[in-house]
């Protein structure tokens, strides 16, 4: 079984999507075995997405992400991270296929409504970045 990193970003969160983004994870076979509410800070935001600061997104991506609140959760499941990165769709909306989150929900490029691990690697930091073992069930 595979592990992934999910975050509902602020403008999903602020619109009321959660349960139905939530429902879609669910639907698609994959187990949510950790979720959480935060507000992350412009400096966590920035250790997260470390992996970004040389490219010109990241102070406008760290800027939103800490913008309001988001819905964090591990997910489980065969193949999980290639599961979760199908439903999410293109990180352009404009470039998603139908049917996916950030194709029926995301208002732009910046605010795509979603995040998920990208890689096993990328997971492995993630997922510890935000849930300790004991919160993972």
């Amino acid at each position: 079984m595979e592990r992934t990193l999910a975050i509902i970003k602020p403008d999903a969160v602020e619109r009321g999507l959660t349960g139905k983004i939530l429902d879609r994870i669910e639907s698609r076979g994959l187990k949510i075995i950790a979720l959480k509410m935060l507000h992350i800070t412009k400096g966590e935001a920035e250790g997260f997405y470390k992996v970004h600061t040389q490219r010109l997104f990241f102070q406008g991506l760290t800027t939103y992400v800490s913008s309001g609140t988001v819905v964090i959760a591990v997910l489980e499941g065969k193949d999980a991270i290639k599961k979760w990165r199908d439903l999410m769709g293109a990180t352009n909306p404009k470039d998603a296929a139908a049917g996916t989150i950030r194709k029926d929900f995301a208002v732009d490029i910046e605010k795509n409504s979603v995040h998920g691990s990208d890689s096993p690697e990328s997971a492995s930091y993630e997922i510890p970045y935000f849930f300790s073992s004991i919160e993972i069930f």
